[in-house]
């Protein structure tokens, strides 16, 4: 005789028992619930998308007035940028000129060094090497880019006068040589993930052909991963097109072509160090005023132009399900034609296939070597001569004698003020964003819009939002210099590596999890809160983490908006200036002589701080790692 089943039991909700028992009443609050949490959070990711067109028409429409003005050829193709001479200049050719000519050496330099050091990482290092390494190369990223500036006007201009015999070291190279450092852990990063990525059966079959490792990664890896490889150069490039800081402090700043064009050690001048010089003492309303506006279009447009490339690069790497192109069976064809040539004509007989590898491995190696003295040269610098100016006094003290001394306590305390309010405007618009972007829709042309919004507003230069926070928070909203008029501006510079960072954590979580929660009667906003969200938070988190590191190091945004060079006293309310890190050292460096030690002591506590955030990120990454590989 058949036992009775019992009958089942219903689902009781994920809240209070009793909850999904009713459907005409709490079960109708919950679908309530669940449309208007859909409808605010397609209204919070609308601002993404509003915020990158408001900020391109504000410009814009500031800009345009120097094109009515002196013609638009006139503008973009005139030799001589003197907006305070008797006739005044605005031709930004040589601004033009000079940022093409510093970004190309710089990416001369890097992508060498990038390029060899990702083989090196994915493909000879061991696994502890690499465990070691690869954080090493991505805390030059964390380095804040005015320290980089501040170690290149100290250190690096001398030695490029001493060791070239120049009368000034201020020039094209030094600015070349800080960019491409800046550059490398962007590319170096990026082209390791696809290097990493190529099927490992791969390099399996050419070493089972008869090829040398060497061989294996000329000709089957590296080609494999080109469309990678090449979203990398083009990503390390935006980056280097959009820096300010560092730039501005070593490239010497004469608005001149070099003469002749080869001239390396000619000082130059850049769309983003022109911005950072003069806005700060411009006339508003100005025909000077409309000309910055008209070189940050410029800029603008220069960075868009890099980032829709590499957007374009990266849809052709990634199907319309985000499969590899080609597809696998075209992959192995060619990757075998590859292997096939390898093994049959190595190097044409000229050399012998181990000589070469010895030799590349050793350039491969070489590579990862300068990179990593390029670091401790620049950590070793400052730390040892940092160390003496940290006391007591020097992090609890206010400055005084225009910071030679005294302390840095306020600028401490105004860094994370400013960095505190931009993640708190940030975080919650970021997250939200993210969240319609994975659970509420589909791929339709909406989504593509906000996702292009957010991928533009995300290769915007810092400059142009500390440009567009100076003209509508602090002038058109009459703001003035003021803490919130700062945190406003960082919130929307870190706001799309939020969303981002917030995507990738989403689409993480696997689809199962998702199905399971509605066949048991959960609504959406149930699962997204209480199922997604939990697992995706160490994700989220790491990309907080990135976010305060990088609000906290820059200069550019906040040097117009919110930054004074010296103050006894903390801000008392929002609409008050305040004391800054950054700004302060740029300030100590550029503007106070004999204020060497305090320079030094500001850089160390700054570069520290941003680094333990940074370190942070990296431990928080690699413990979430082990527990999805556990």
């Amino acid at each position: 005789m058949k036992k009775e089943q019992a009958a089942p039991v219903p689902f009781q909700g994920f809240g209070r028992p009793g909850v999904g028992t009713d459907p005409t009443s709490a079960g109708a609050k919950r679908q309530l619930v669940d449309r208007i949490v859909g409808k605010l959070l397609f209204f919070v990711a609308l601002f993404a998308i509003v915020t990158v067109f408001f900020i391109i028409v504000f410009l814009i429409r500031d800009g345009y007035q120097i094109v009515l003005e002196t013609g638009l050829w006139n503008f973009l193709a005139g030799q001589d940028w003197n907006p305070a001479g008797q006739n005044p200049a605005y031709g930004v050719l040589p601004l033009i000129v000079g940022t093409i000519l510093v970004t190309a050496l710089a990416m001369a330099i890097a992508i060498p060094l990038s390029i060899g050091s990702a083989v090196f990482i994915a493909e000879i290092a061991a696994a502890r090497t690499k465990a070691a390494i690869k954080p090493a190369i991505e805390l030059l990223a964390g380095i804040p880019s005015v320290v980089y500036g501040f170690f290149g006007l100290i250190l690096l201009t001398d030695w490029i006068r001493i060791a070239f015999d120049q009368p000034s070291g201020s020039s094209w190279l030094a600015g070349s040589i800080l960019l491409a450092v800046m550059a490398i852990p962007t590319i170096t990063s990026v082209a390791e993930d696809a290097i990493s990525s190529v099927p490992r059966e791969f390099r399996e079959g050419s070493l089972a052909l008869g090829a040398t490792r060497w061989q294996t990664v000329r000709n089957v890896v590296v080609p494999g991963a080109l469309p990678g490889i090449s979203a990398a150069i083009i990503l390390g490039m935006g980056r280097a097109i959009g820096e300010t800081m560092a730039v501005l402090m070593v490239t010497g700043n004469a608005a001149v072509i070099p003469d002749p064009i080869t001239d390396v050690f000619s000082p130059v001048r850049t769309l983003t160090g022109t911005l950072g010089i003069e806005m700060g003492e411009v006339a508003f309303g100005s025909t000077h005023y409309h000309a910055l506006f008209g070189v940050a279009v410029v800029l603008l447009f220069i960075t868009l132009a890099i980032n829709s490339a590499s957007r374009i690069v990266i849809s052709r790497i990634q199907g319309p399900q985000g499969t590899a192109r080609p597809t696998a069976h075209r992959a192995l064809v060619a990757a075998a034609s590859r292997i096939a040539h390898a093994v049959s004509a190595p190097f044409g007989g000229v050399v012998s296939p181990r000589t070469s590898q010895r030799c590349a491995f050793f350039l491969i190696s070489l590579s990862v070597v300068i990179v990593l003295a390029a670091l401790g040269m620049i950590l070793f610098g400052i730390v040892v001569n940092g160390a003496g100016a940290i006391s007591w006094e020097f992090l609890t003290g206010s400055p005084r004698d225009l910071g030679r001394a005294g302390g840095i306590f306020p600028a401490i305390v105004g860094t994370f003020y400013l960095v505190g309010g931009g993640l708190a405007i940030a975080l919650p618009l970021g997250i939200a964003t993210a969240i319609y972007l994975i659970e509420y829709t589909a791929e339709t042309p909406l989504t593509r819009s906000i996702r292009a919004a957010v991928d533009l507003l995300n290769g915007t230069p810092s400059i142009v939002f500390g440009l567009f926070g100076f003209a509508f928070l602090v002038i058109f909203l009459n703001f003035g210099i003021s803490l919130i008029a700062g945190q406003i501006t960082l919130g929307l510079m870190i706001l799309p590596t939020i969303i981002r960072t917030t995507e990738e954590s989403l689409r993480s979580i696997p689809g199962s999890l998702r199905e399971g929660s509605y066949a048991l009667g959960a609504t959406k906003w149930q699962t997204i809160s209480r199922v997604v969200l939990p697992p995706a938070l160490p994700g989220i988190l790491t990309g907080a983490i990135l976010s305060i590191g990088r609000a906290a190091g820059e200069t550019a945004p906040i040097m117009f908006t919110a930054a004074i060079f010296s103050s006894r006293y903390l801000p008392s309310s929002l609409s008050e200036p305040v004391m800054a890190l950054p700004y302060h050292l740029f300030v100590l460096t550029t503007s106070v002589p004999g204020a060497s030690v305090q320079s030094y002591g500001t850089a160390l506590v700054l570069l520290l701080l941003v680094l333990v955030i940074y370190l942070a990120a990296i431990l928080i990454r690699r413990r979430y790692n082990r527990a999805k590989v556990m």
